[in-house]
C-alpha cells in the first residue's frame, strides 16, 4: 500500500468519533513496532519525524526509504502517513516534501499572526500541488521535543484559528490547549471548552500534542469535540528505554544490539497497541 496523506484519514476519524495516533520514529526499531502494531491492529497511523530525528537516521530521504522498505517487507496493508513533525520553516517542509513525506506541519506558532499565516499558506500551496497534507499550530503547547522549546502554556484564541483556517486552507489545526510535551507535572488540565469552541468554527479535525500522560477519560472527551489526531513520542521512548535498562540489568556482559534493542521494539509494539485502542482507531483501516 503506498503512503497517503493524513487528509482523509482525519476526516473520516472526525466523522466517525475515533482518532488516529502519530507516533514518533526515533530509530529503525520504532519504526518496526508502529508499522506491526498498526497492521495487527488494523488501524491507520501517522509516523511522526521530527527534524531532529531525521537529521539523527541521516536525513529525509533515509526515513522515507526505510518507511516504505518495511511496509513492503512486512506486507502492510493499513493506510499510512509520513508526517513532518514540527516543521520549522517552509524550506524545512518543502525539503520533507520533495524527499516523499505525505503530511508536513509548518510550526510558526511562535511568529506574530500574520507571518503564520504569510509562512503557513506557501507551505499550503507547495504541499497541496503535491498531494500532501498540511497542520499548523496557534499558541503555545508547553515542554520540550526535540529542537522545540517552550517555556508555559499560552491558548489558541479561536478568532485567530477561524482567520488562519479561513486564509491558508490548512487541513487540520493543533490549537495550544493546556498540553505539554514531555511528562507531565501533576494531572494535564486541558480546555475543553475553548476545544469544543474551536472544533465548532472551524469544522476542521483538531490536534492533541503531548498526548503521553493524559488520562483517558479526557483522551475520550477530547475525541468526542473534534480531536482526531493525537501525537504520542515520550511514552514510547520511556517503554523502549524501559526494556533496555531490565535486559542490560539482567545480562550485563551483553553485547549484541539485536538482544536489548529487540525487547525495546516489543515494548513499543504493546504501548502502541495500547493507544491505538484507547484512541478508538482499531479496525478503522
Amino acid at each position: 500500500m503506498p503512503l497517503v496523506s493524513m487528509k482523509d484519514m482525519l476526516n473520516k476519524a472526525k466523522a466517525e468519533g475515533y482518532a488516529v495516533g502519530q507516533f514518533n520514529l526515533n530509530n529503525l526499531e520504532f519504526t518496526q513496532a508502529i508499522l506491526q502494531a498498526a497492521e495487527e491492529e488494523k488501524s491507520p497511523v501517522i509516523l511522526g519525524v521530527s527534524e531532529g530525528a531525521a537529521r539523527y537516521m541521516g536525513g529525509f530521504k533515509t526515513v522515507v526509504k526505510m518507511v516504505e522498505g518495511l511496509m513492503e517487507d512486512y506486507s502492510i496493508t493499513v493506510p499510512v502517513a509520513i508526517h513532518l513533525d514540527h516543521g520549522s520553516s517552509f524550506e524545512k517542509c518543502k525539503d520533507a516534501i520533495d524527499a516523499g513525506f505525505t503530511s508536513v506541519m509548518i510550526d510558526a506558532s511562535h511568529h506574530s499572526f500574520d507571518e503564520n499565516v504569510e509562512i503557513t499558506s506557501k507551505v499550503v500551496e507547495y504541499a497541496h500541488a503535491k498531494g500532501v497534507s498540511v497542520e499548523a499550530e496557534l499558541g503555545t503547547v508547553g515542554g520540550q521535543e526535540d529542537d522545540v522549546v517552550a517555556e508555559g502554556v499560552i491558548y489558541a484564541d479561536a478568532n485567530e484559528c477561524v482567520e488562519l483556517v479561513k486564509r491558508t486552507g490548512i487541513d487540520t489545526l493543533a490549537p495550544a490547549l493546556g498540553s505539554v510535551h514531555g511528562p507531565y507535572k501533576g494531572e494535564p488540565n486541558l480546555g475543553f471548552k475553548e476545544m469544543e469552541e474551536i472544533g465548532n468554527l472551524t469544522g476542521l479535525p483538531l490536534v492533541l500534542h503531548g498526548g503521553t500522560g493524559i488520562p483517558t477519560k479526557d483522551i475520550t472527551k477530547a475525541i468526542s469535540l473534534g480531536t482526531a489526531k493525537i501525537n504520542v513520542n515520550t511514552e514510547n521512548q520511556i517503554a523502549s528505554a524501559k526494556a533496555v535498562r531490565e535486559t542490560l540489568a539482567a545480562k550485563p556482559e551483553e553485547y549484541d544490539p539485536r538482544k536489548y534493542l529487540g525487547p525495546a521494539r516489543d515494548a513499543i509494539k504493546a504501548t502502541v497497541i495500547g493507544k491505538i485502542k484507547e484512541f478508538g482507531s482499531s479496525n478503522r483501516a
